[in-house]
């Protein structure tokens, strides 16, 4: 029996990649991760989330104070009330998951922990270039390490 390269795909393509280039559905390369910009498939678009409570991976975290649709620029605010004594956090737009309109729910596809280790929203900063570096690299290094096969 022939031995396969390990170093090479064998069988059928990944269905979640597009033309070999490894990109997933609903936007960003595989292990690319767009911190500004919702994807695709998140059932976002048009849509104010204002109101609607955010649910972390292991639970909920607050409701939507604020949200942002800026191409390349989108967030949320969340205030997360009594969970981190009434402070606010801001969650870039790459975090949310999904939305479920039914149930006026943000699923974010981070935890409570990660969330609140987060750099500390400021107001006065969240269009400032360096602190959205920061937010976004922070959130960046935790999306990579979501183990394989978890919902992204």
């Amino acid at each position: 029996m022939e031995r396969l390269d390990p170093r090479t795909t064998h069988g059928t393509p990944d269905p979640l990649t597009q033309g070999g280039q490894g990109a997933f559905a609903g936007g960003a390369p595989a292990g690319r991760f767009d911190p500004w910009s919702y994807r695709d498939d998140a059932g976002v678009t048009g849509v104010d989330l204002v109101g609607y409570k955010v649910e972390a991976s292991d639970g909920g975290i607050g409701k939507v104070d604020r949200a942002s649709h800026e191409v390349n620029s989108s967030f949320l605010v969340v205030d997360t009330g009594p969970w981190i004594f009434g402070k606010k956090v801001m969650l870039p737009a790459g975090t949310v998951n999904h939305v479920d309109h039914d149930d006026r729910k943000v699923y974010v596809d981070r935890s409570k922990d990660q969330i609140k280790a987060a750099p500390e929203y400021d107001e006065a900063t969240d269009t400032d270039p360096a602190y959205r570096d920061k937010l976004g690299g922070y959130y960046d290094d935790t999306y990579s390490s979501i183990p394989p096969g978890t919902a992204r």
